[in-house]
């Protein structure tokens, strides 16, 4: 099975919070795939956590290195089809590149963000639902 994933949960997964032992259960003999955009994500949610000191540098870099253990496809995405995305459902190009590669694989997005579930399920990707 091919599931895309999205920031929270690759962060979930990089800090060990609670919700890691479901999502890795949810993802076990899965492929998974996100688009490229990811590694900007993940750069920037780590600057800002150390920016308001809610991570030391040396925390942030070993949650970075267990963020490339994780075996992950990336996606190039079609920006014309996420701007239409963007357009129809009023969301950042971030959240809509998600989106995008979940329809254009069609794959099911694992995601722990309620809002983008929501802008996803409204744009037809199906969810992987994150209940214990």
């Amino acid at each position: 099975m091919v599931i895309v994933v999205d920031t929270s949960v690759i962060i979930a997964v990089m800090l060990n919070e609670a919700s890691k032992p479901l999502l890795i259960r949810h993802t076990t003999n899965a492929e998974l795939i996100a688009p490229g955009s990811l590694h900007w994500e993940i750069g920037n949610a780590l600057s800002a956590m150390v920016k308001r000191k809610r991570l030391a540098a040396a925390e942030a870099q070993r949650a970075l290195h267990e963020y490339q253990k994780i075996p992950l496809r990336f996606h190039d995405v079609d920006i014309d089809v996420t701007l239409d995305i963007v357009a129809q459902h009023a969301i950042y190009a971030y959240d809509a590149y998600f989106i995008t590669c979940a329809r254009t694989q069609s794959a099911p997005l694992l995601t722990l963000d309620q809002k983008l579930q929501a802008k996803a399920q409204a744009a037809g990707v199906s969810i992987i639902e994150v209940a214990p």
